[in-house]
């Protein structure tokens, strides 16, 4: 079975958030609710400040929690690893907002009901790439089969960052090409 998966280049990110736009529109959300979100981070001092930008979304993990704690399969896995959402089954438990390490499922208040990023599978089903990958200005974002994009990206590429759960939770289908200062530890991390 195939997985599909992420990348995201760090590297080239500038924080502009078109993809969490891109995907907002496309998804039709409310303000509030945001299945793709850009996370930036800065600290240091004069003359060595630094600023990194995180553009994540759900991983389509190969061993998702969310569906593990989906009492009705609403949240359930394709034959591709995308993690996808029925709506037909969904009771608004909230199982899911709960299992996630990374807080991807939405509770969405005027349909009572979870929902979550699908990778666009409409599209990626007609050959086509998810909403964010399009819109990123600075082609930071990629998607595909995992094995290719590892292939492809994986020399410098990783699954932990200090300021994401474990990988070893879930094993996210997602690739980052890190920023040196993303990986330091011992840096005091101020999200905005």
């Amino acid at each position: 079975m195939a997985q599909y998966g992420f990348y995201f280049d760090m590297t080239a990110c500038g924080g502009c958030k078109t993809c969490q736009i891109a995907c907002n529109d496309r998804n039709d959300l409310k303000p509030g609710t945001l299945f793709r979100r850009v996370k930036g981070f800065e600290g240091g001092k004069f003359p060595t400040p630094w600023i990194y930008y995180l553009s994540i979304t759900c991983n389509h993990c190969k061993e998702p929690k969310c569906v593990e704690g989906c009492p009705t399969q609403a949240m359930h896995k394709l034959e591709n690893g995308i993690v996808a959402h029925d709506k037909s089954k969904c009771i608004g438990c909230r199982y899911c907002t709960w299992s996630c390490p990374y807080g991807v499922p939405q509770f969405i208040e005027e349909t009572g009901q979870v929902s979550k990023c699908d990778m666009c599978q409409n599209l990626v089903e007609k050959g086509e790439n998810p909403a964010c990958v399009d819109a990123c200005t600075m082609r930071a974002i990629k998607w595909g089969e995992l094995d290719e994009l590892r292939a492809k990206y994986g020399a410098d590429a990783v699954s932990d960052l200090p300021v994401l759960p474990s990988s070893a939770k879930t094993t996210p289908s997602v690739l980052i090409k890190p920023k040196a200062v993303a990986l330091n530890k011992e840096f005091i991390v101020k999200e905005d």
